[in-house]
């Protein structure tokens, strides 16, 4: 697949401004406007949309520590790395054919760890030079899609959207790939998306994981695989839920093909999600995951809904949290 990588873009506002409301709008706009005031002099605004490679196939979000993006691709399981101040992206890890990169994770470690879908496979790679560590295979069974993944302490848990499971890999080099099956209010629905999205809980003890149909909140327990049903006060359901976000006890559950960012405020225990605001944008054409850096929330087009070529285009954009 030839794929013709992003130039560096001045860019120094949205393509389209977002719609945002209130002093939140005002805020952002004048944060991507033609340059922000700095002691000494100016320096124009970070971007606030960047392209990706045409026909890259986009779903999964990474961000650090440092002011890089890292995306994977559905087409071959390349990741693409872009500096988020300027936009510009290159491939840091070339893809294979057959294979595919939907969630992925960074830790303080500099290693991503990448969900390989119906491959069955995690893999490490190493942030800094784009070269493989490891590949965990975690299921042996056809027809399984391994998702997301969120870090927590000593491993990487990963969802899978086609068996009631979650797998824990190791994040050092010893150690055994644990498979934790979903238990409590969990029922697994045939034949459509289950488990997505996966953050770890506000106090670092278990996981939250959104099954997109029909679309549910769950707190599972690491040490027994127990869900529990977080309820949601405000908001039916958060359908077609994909990535997740957690800053404190606030969650960004983002619904995919609703073009739709809905936050909720958490309770202590994470059993309760009270629906805050909703966050939409002209610039969102089917954003399926998202991730953190400083004052803003990047997401990544996947665009589901249209055609998936090689010559399709494809953006991130950012909306201020």
């Amino acid at each position: 697949m030839t794929r013709k990588h992003p130039q560096t873009s001045p860019l120094s506002r949205p393509s389209r401004r977002a719609v945002l409301g209130g002093a939140a709008f005002a805020a952002f706009t004048a944060a991507a406007g033609a340059g922000t005031a700095r002691a000494g002099g100016h320096r124009p605004a970070w971007p606030a949309e960047f392209p990706l490679p045409d026909g890259w196939l986009p779903e999964g979000i990474a961000i650090g520590r440092a002011p890089y993006a890292y995306l994977g691709s559905r087409a071959d399981g390349a990741i693409l790395r872009t500096d988020l101040r300027t936009g510009k992206g290159t491939v840091l890890h070339q893809g294979t054919p057959g294979l595919a990169a939907i969630g992925l994770k960074i830790g303080h470690d500099g290693l991503l760890y990448v969900a390989d879908g119906g491959g069955g496979t995690a893999r490490v790679v190493d942030a800094r030079t784009g070269g493989l560590r490891r590949t965990h295979q975690l299921t042996e069974s056809t027809g399984q899609f391994i998702n997301d993944v969120v870090l927590l302490r000593d491993r990487a848990w990963f969802t899978d959207s086609r068996g009631a499971v979650l797998y824990g890999v190791p994040r050092g080099r010893g150690g055994t790939v644990r498979e934790l099956p979903l238990t409590g209010d969990w029922e697994q629905v045939p034949d459509v998306i289950n488990a997505n999205g996966i953050v770890s809980t506000p106090d670092g003890r278990d996981v939250i994981v959104v099954k997109s149909t029909p679309g549910e909140l769950y707190r599972v327990s690491l040490r027994t695989g127990r869900a529990t049903r977080i309820a949601l006060a405000g908001a039916e359901n958060v359908v077609n839920g994909d990535g997740l976000v957690r800053v404190g006890r606030t969650l960004y559950v983002v619904q995919n093909r609703l073009n739709l960012v809905t936050v909720f405020d958490l309770d202590a225990r994470a059993t309760t999600a009270t629906l805050r605001r909703s966050i939409t944008d002209p610039r969102f054409d089917v954003p399926a995951t998202a991730a953190r850096f400083r004052d803003r929330l990047y997401l990544v087009n996947a665009r589901f809904t249209s055609p998936q070529t090689p010559e399709t285009t494809f953006t991130a954009v950012a909306v201020p949290l």
